[in-house]
C-alpha cells in the first residue's frame, strides 16, 4: 500500500522528535554551516496504515526563491516512502514559487547519494571540510559515519524547478570533449 503523505500537524511533534533523534541524534540539524531547529520546520509526514513511516522537513530561503530539504527519513527502505516525501517537498517548493530545491548529505552517506541521483537530482557542490567546522561548535558530532567512513564534507544536490536553459548551453560540453 502506498504511503499517505500529509503536511505536518501539531499532533505529530512527538513522532517527529523521535524520528530526528533516531537519525540525527538531535532536533538541531546543521546544513551548510547553519543550525536548523528541525522540529519547528514545515514539512510532511508519511504514514502507512495509520502509522508514522517517514518525515521531510523544509526551509524556505529568504525571498522564497529556493527551498532546502533539511531532513528526509523513512522507517522502511524500498517502500516508496522516501520518494513520496521527496515529491511532496518538490510540490511544496513549486507551490511557494521556488525556482530551485536543494539539500545536502554528508560524504559518508552513499545510500542517500544514490537515492537522490536515481530521482534526477544533480550534484551541484562539494562543501569541503564544513562538517569539521561544525564539529568545532558541536564537539559530540561523530567523526565516523556510515561504513566507517570519516565525515568531513557535505555534498549538495539540487533540482531546478524552472527551465534554466542549461540544456541549450553547449559551451561546457564542447570544452570537455
Amino acid at each position: 500500500m502506498p504511503p499517505l503523505v500529509r503536511a505536518i500537524e501539531p499532533r505529530d511533534l512527538p513522532a517527529i522528535r523521535e524520528e530526528l533523534h533516531r537519525h540525527w541524534h538531535s532536533t538541531e540539524i546543521w546544513s551548510l554551516g547553519h543550525r536548523h531547529c528541525a522540529d519547528r520546520l514545515p514539512g510532511f509526514v508519511a504514514e502507512v496504515d495509520g502509522v508514522f513511516a517517514g518525515l521531510v522537513t523544509l526551509h524556505l530561503d529568504e525571498g522564497a526563491w529556493q527551498c532546502e530539504v533539511v531532513t528526509l527519513s523513512s522507517r522502511q527502505t524500498h517502500a516508496g516512502i522516501g520518494s513520496a516525501l521527496l515529491r511532496a517537498a518538490e510540490g511544496f517548493a513549486r507551490t511557494h514559487g521556488c525556482r530551485r530545491i536543494y539539500l545536502t548529505t554528508t560524504n559518508d552517506n552513499t545510500h542517500a547519494i544514490r537515492f537522490y541521483q536515481r530521482r534526477e537530482w544533480r550534484f551541484s557542490a562539494l562543501h569541503q571540510g564544513i562538517v569539521d567546522r561544525v564539529r568545532a561548535l558541536v564537539p559530540d558530532l561523530p567523526l565516523l559515519g556510515f561504513d566507517g567512513i570519516q565525515v568531513h564534507d557535505e555534498l549538495e544536490f539540487e533540482l531546478w524547478l524552472v527551465d534554466t536553459g542549461a540544456s541549450h548551453d553547449t559551451t561546457r560540453r564542447d570544452s570537455i570533449a
